[in-house]
């Protein structure tokens, strides 16, 4: 299968072409990002034989099935809807869009295509939260409350390489996307309850810089978020279920019980590498003609929660 990765020199660009390279079957025909040296130093460094500045041109190679879009979050829903008028599946990198409209663009889009088109809802492929679905899928689960904190430090626009970027992240549509779709798959259920409080508005990135968000859904189980660009120490996304049945606290790829015991996550899956797994079950996907853990369709609620949090913030 023949594919091109946009955005291949961000640091998630990286992150799928390392992916890329431990599954058979795929062979990443075209690398594209904006500037041409960077992009021609890429496929060269990498072996790739095609690199591009222009999308467009990467999509006119009649060779490319698919295409793993890892550009700045503004560009999301276009790209995305342009790769399914070429014809080619696509997984878009978190959020789909940064919109809801946009994001019901993308599924409209997927849905008159009757192409494969895939969320990077990473979380729901991470080992650590697998276990707890299988669990919950198992009955020996039921959550009660999730509490989590999305701290970084980043008070000017760059990456998680720390190099400069164009665009500017936000922790609403980008970093709680992540947590709002995690907390509606883990419990099956859609938010009846959504609301967010935001900090002061940077004067030069124009963004919240410190989010919380409580979320409710019909079942009674709640979800604390707390999110911060301001947080000076450990940073990433750490949470913790409370659960019917024990507490357990996820930390990166781990996994502990609510005394902080660590819990085996061998033969979860066939890596402990989410960009991994998420790409693998982009490629099983369209090589099996089925719809993926993650498609479009399947996030949209996600985005309509993220879309009733960001009116409430507005009135």
């Amino acid at each position: 299968m023949k594919i091109c990765i946009a955005g291949a020199y961000g640091a998630f660009g990286r992150k799928h072409l390392d992916a890329t390279d431990a599954i058979d079957g795929v062979d990443v025909a075209w690398v594209m990002g904006p500037d041409r040296a960077r992009i021609d130093a890429l496929a060269k460094e990498r072996g790739i034989p095609n690199a591009a500045t222009d999308l467009a041109e990467c999509l006119a190679d009649p060779a490319v099935q698919a295409v793993i879009l890892a550009t700045p979050t503004g560009q999301h829903a276009a790209q995305a809807i342009a790769c399914m008028k070429a014809g080619k599946h696509v997984l878009v990198e978190i959020p789909m869009a940064d919109s809801l409209a946009g994001s019901r663009a993308v599924v409209a889009a997927q849905r008159k295509s009757g192409l494969i088109a895939m969320a990077g809802q990473v979380r729901r492929f991470n080992p650590s939260h697998q276990w707890i679905h299988n669990r919950i899928k198992a009955g020996a689960l039921k959550i009660q409350q999730m509490d989590v904190q999305t701290y970084f430090f980043r008070r000017t626009n760059t990456n998680a390489k720390g190099e400069a970027r164009s665009w500017t992240d936000h922790l609403l549509w980008h970093h709680a996307c992540h947590t709002v779709d995690l907390f509606q798959y883990q419990t099956g259920e859609t938010c009846s309850a959504a609301f967010g409080l935001e900090g002061p508005i940077h004067p030069d990135l124009g963004i919240a810089m410190d989010m919380s968000i409580g979320l409710r859904v019909p079942s009674g189980a709640l979800c604390t978020l707390s999110l911060s660009f301001n947080n000076d120490g450990p940073l990433g996304t750490f949470f913790r279920y409370i659960c019917d049945n024990g507490t357990y606290l996820a930390r990166y790829d781990d996994l502990y019980d609510g005394y902080d015991r660590p819990i085996d996550l061998s033969g979860v899956a066939v890596s402990n590498n989410g960009i991994e797994l998420i790409d693998r079950e982009f490629f099983s996907a369209i090589k099996e003609r089925r719809q993926p853990n993650g498609a479009v369709a399947e996030v949209l609620g996600a985005m309509e929660t993220l879309d009733r949090i960001e009116k409430g913030l507005r009135g």
